[in-house]
């Protein structure tokens, strides 16, 4: 199984990760960036975060970068009604 490594990056601060995780495809990796974006948003940090200008980049095994996530493509928007 494929590993890839998500390395974030908050601004001028960059999280990597050393360890990676194993996923099926690339397609999978998406969705585990995803779910890895809502879940840093929802966190409360001791300073504030530019959601605007941080992503997640993910690289595969052989260091190559497979996507650049930015933050705000996790954000879900739900309709009201008018």
């Amino acid at each position: 199984m494929p590993r890839y490594f998500f390395n974030v990056h908050l601004g001028e601060t960059i999280i990597s990760d050393p360890e990676g995780q194993g996923f099926p495809d690339a397609d999978a990796a998406w969705e585990a960036t995803r779910a890895m974006a809502q879940d840093l948003m929802a966190t409360e940090f001791s300073k504030p975060v530019n959601w605007a200008t941080s992503h997640i980049e993910v690289k595969d095994e052989a260091g190559e970068t497979v996507l650049e996530f930015p933050f705000l493509e996790a954000i879900q928007f739900t309709q009201q009604p008018h």
